[in-house]
């Protein structure tokens, strides 16, 4: 049978339309009321067009006489125009350990910063190794200073907290008033 071949989410178009009576309506909203499916195909074909089952629910089911490429068509530029509108926010991670030289520290931040200027959010996390971790201060303090270099730009989202032998915090870009 055709029919199980179909893809679900499309309409089923001309010969794939399988009921007996249909409700027709012109591609400019024109009614031609209830037809058989036969003769509702033979008006489609007489104008070079497609008959589309628009409402496949209805009673009796819903056709619209169009050019069904056209329609697809036009149906995709919708879909890829709510796509490009739609935005996607990463979540970007920078790495720390207690002992990062003041110049690595400083370029890391410029990266974090350069990704919150994208609009992503920022994973900050520092790594303790061996006995690193019975000092957790230190990582407060690393926190705290790339805070103080992000400024105005960042806010908070996820305070620091600690995961494993890792501490974690997560920063986004600052909340527009």
């Amino acid at each position: 049978m055709m029919d199980s071949r179909h893809r679900s989410n499309e309409p089923r178009v001309n010969r794939r339309i399988r009921v007996p009576e249909v409700r027709v309506v012109l591609d400019n909203g024109e009614q031609l009321g209830v037809l058989a499916t036969q003769e509702a195909l033979r008006r489609a074909e007489s104008m070079s067009l497609d008959l589309v089952e628009v409402s496949p629910m209805a009673k009796p089911p819903v056709c619209k006489i169009m050019d069904y490429g056209k329609f697809k068509y036009q149906q995709k530029r919708k879909a890829n125009e709510a796509k490009k509108k739609q935005q996607t926010i990463e979540l970007k991670e920078v790495k720390f350990r207690p002992k990062t030289d003041i110049h690595d520290f400083e370029v890391k931040v410029n990266r974090l910063k350069g990704f919150i200027k994208d609009g992503n959010k920022g994973k900050v996390t520092i790594m303790f190794r061996g006995r690193e971790i019975v000092h957790p201060e230190i990582g407060f303090n690393i926190l705290k200073r790339v805070m103080e270099y992000l400024g105005e730009e960042a806010s908070v989202e996820s305070p620091a907290k600690m995961e494993g032998r890792q501490m974690v915090m997560i920063v986004g870009p600052q909340k527009k008033k």
